[in-house]
Parts: C-alpha cells; structure tokens; sequence
C-alpha cells in the first residue's frame, strides 16, 4: 500500500486554502487541489475554529532584517553596541537585548535573529475574557440562556456603558468558543449557540427550492404597501411552518416592526388544521397590530381567503424560492432550532410549552432594536392603542 508522503503547507497554499474555504468549498474539494486528504486540510482550519487568522505583519517599532545585517557588520568590525546603536539610532539598550537573545558577540547572524524574532512574535496575547474572569463568567451565563454572542456583546456595551473593561466583542466570544486554546470559555458552551457548530463555516452555501406549488389568488409580496416594507408601523407579520419527525410542525410567526415572535401548535399540516390555528391566534391581538401576513408558498395556506374574511387580515406570498423576503421569520427559525432541534418530534410540545419558548425568544435583546427586547418594543406599541 502507498503512503503519501507529509505535506508542510507554504504560506501561499494556506492563503489559497483560506479563500476556497470562505467560498464555501468543502474540506474534500479542497483536499483534492493538494492530493491529500481532507483530514489535512481540516487540521489547519480547525485549529483556529474556522476563523481565517489575520495576515500576519512586523510591527513598525521592531528591528529590520536591514537593521540586524548592519548589527552583524558591526560587531565584525568594532563589537562597541553603543557604536552601532548611535549609526542606527537606536537606544544601546535595544541593541544589547538583540545581540544577547541571539547568540551573543561571537554566534550573532543577522538572518537567523531575523527570523527568530518572528518565530517569537507569534504569540497571541491573552483575550479579555482570560484577563476578567467575571466577564468571562458574566458571558458563560449569557450563553447558558441561549443569548446570542452579539446579543451580550450588545447588551454588555448598553449596561456598562462607561466601562470598556466589561465590555467585549462577539467577535471575541465567538474566538474563544471555537478556539479552545486560548482557555478563556469553555467547550462546552458550544452546545447553547444556534448552529451548535464547533467551528465557523462559510455563509456561501446553496439554498434548494422546496417546490412548492401554485395557490389560488394569490396576492404577491410585490403589491405589499411600502409602509409594510419599511418597517415603520406594527402590525405586520411574517409566518411559516418548521417541520420535525412524524409529520410534525409549529407554527411560527414574527412581527415585522417589533421582531416579537408567537409560536402555534398545529396537529398537521393541512390547510384547514393551519388556518383554523391562525384565525384563534388572530383573534388574541388587537386588529391595530395584526394588519398583514406574509408566508411562502406552502401548501398550507390554500385557503388563506377563508383566513382573511375571518380576521381581516390580507396575506401577501414570497415568490418562488425567495426566503430572505421573510427575513425576520427566517433568522426565528433559525434560533428556534436551538430549542426544537431538526430530526425530533415537534407533536410532544404542548402550546404551554410553544409559549414558554416564544417568552425567552421575546425578553432576548436585538441589535436591529438597539437591544431593546421585542417583548418591550411590542408592550411600546399595545400601549400606545390603549
């Protein structure tokens, strides 16, 4: 049996590595382009989570290579360092901490100093969670209740407002997830974000028609008031279905203007079962903030007519696979996958239960909401028709 022999990847494979990866490619597609396999590649992407490292450059304050050649000139013809600092005007104390941390006046290169003194450069410097533990701590709490890293990014820059050593970026927090070395959360944590991922992926990924067929009269998002569109007025909602095991489903529905999120037990999908379920769920609200629906092309809404002469409400439909019109209600069932995960009965959950979820959704602060909580934004509104 051949063995390929091991590979040490230069630089410009890595760059090229990193591009194709952040187009989306997969670890095999990669690996082919080296002859290897993808458990190569996946090692070097890995190790820092996914997250491209930053392009690596010398700071401006530290010697050049130019420098350290005229270094070892200098010692060659007159080892006095005060000699050579005052030619490359630079203090005597810099150069003597150069010379003696490579090799001292005998065993001084200047190439091999150079490339020592990048060798040692890489290394990172302590993240901020590694230096305050209590943030550290104040994050891991955050994470345990399903908060989104920006969302405590957010909420961390509006409570500490004054206070940048208690503030850190979801950046950060992302990094220190996925990049375990750097000790400052724990893997754990992992399980508490949406995608549940242990590294991050490309958002470059293809998204596949459902196929959803025609219904009848139907109005299009395109004749949706411009009012709607903008967000400027409550009252607009967005709707969909999200499917587990054993032909289950729940409902899910967002107001536009507030992103506040109500949750419907549905026992099937068939369009009597679904409109019946969001005609009572309707009627729970005042008409001043339920005015729209717009929901995709699913069967399920055929006879959205009947759901519209029951509750006055018009029902605007997406075009054809097209599900960042629905943007808002898209992002929920995305975070509604942390709670209802693919691949599980969705039949077992009471509307208690849908409830209870749809509550922790709603006290969650937004960025979009200057992170307000929708359950506030939404209060705003059913006080200002009180």
């Amino acid at each position: 049996m051949a063995y390929r022999t091991r590979i040490y990847y230069t630089d410009a494979q890595k760059v090229e590595m990193w591009d194709r990866w952040q187009r989306g490619e997969t670890f095999h597609s990669i690996a082919r382009l080296f002859d290897r396999y993808h458990t190569s590649v996946r090692g070097i992407i890995a190790a820092t989570g996914g997250i491209r490292p930053p392009e690596r450059r010398r700071s401006h304050l530290a010697l050049t290579l130019a420098e350290r050649e005229e270094i070892s000139r200098g010692i060659a013809r007159d080892p006095s360092l005060r000699a050579i600092a005052a030619r490359l005007g630079r203090t005597p104390s810099t150069i003597s901490r150069e010379v003696n941390r490579n090799g001292g006046l005998q065993r001084y290169r200047a190439s091999q100093a150079d490339q020592a003194a990048w060798d040692r450069a890489h290394r990172p410097k302590p993240c901020k969670p590694v230096i305050n533990r209590a943030l550290a701590r104040l994050v891991a709490m955050k994470l345990r209740r399903l908060w989104s890293p920006e969302q405590i990014a957010g909420w961390l820059k509006c409570t500490y407002p004054d206070d940048e050593s208690s503030q850190v970026s979801h950046e950060t927090i992302y990094k220190s997830l996925f990049i375990q070395a750097r000790g400052a959360l724990k893997k754990e944590l992992q399980q508490h974000l949406r995608a549940q991922r242990a590294m991050r992926y490309s958002r470059h990924t293809s998204q596949k028609g459902n196929g959803k067929g025609q219904i009848k009269d139907m109005v299009s998002i395109r004749e949706r008031p411009a009012a709607v569109e903008d967000r400027a007025v409550p009252g607009h909602w967005e709707g969909d279905l999200i499917f587990g095991t054993n032909n289950s489903q729940i409902a899910t529905l967002v107001e536009r203007h507030t992103r506040y999120v109500m949750l419907v037990k549905v026992s099937n999908k068939n369009t009597e079962t679904v409109i019946n379920a969001l005609i009572k769920q309707a009627h729970k609200l005042p008409s001043e903030l339920y005015k729209s629906l717009t929901w995709d092309r699913g069967k399920e809404m055929h006879d959205h007519k009947r759901f519209t002469l029951a509750t006055d409400i018009q029902v605007y439909f997406c075009n054809p696979q097209s599900p960042w019109q629905r943007g808002s209600n898209e992002n929920t069932n995305g975070l509604l996958r942390q709670y209802f995960p693919k691949g599980t009965d969705l039949s077992v959950h009471s509307q208690a239960k849908l409830s209870a979820v749809a509550r922790q959704l709603n006290e969650r602060p937004r960025k979009t909401l200057g992170f307000q909580t929708p359950a506030e934004r939404f209060n705003e509104c059913v006080a200002s028709i009180g």
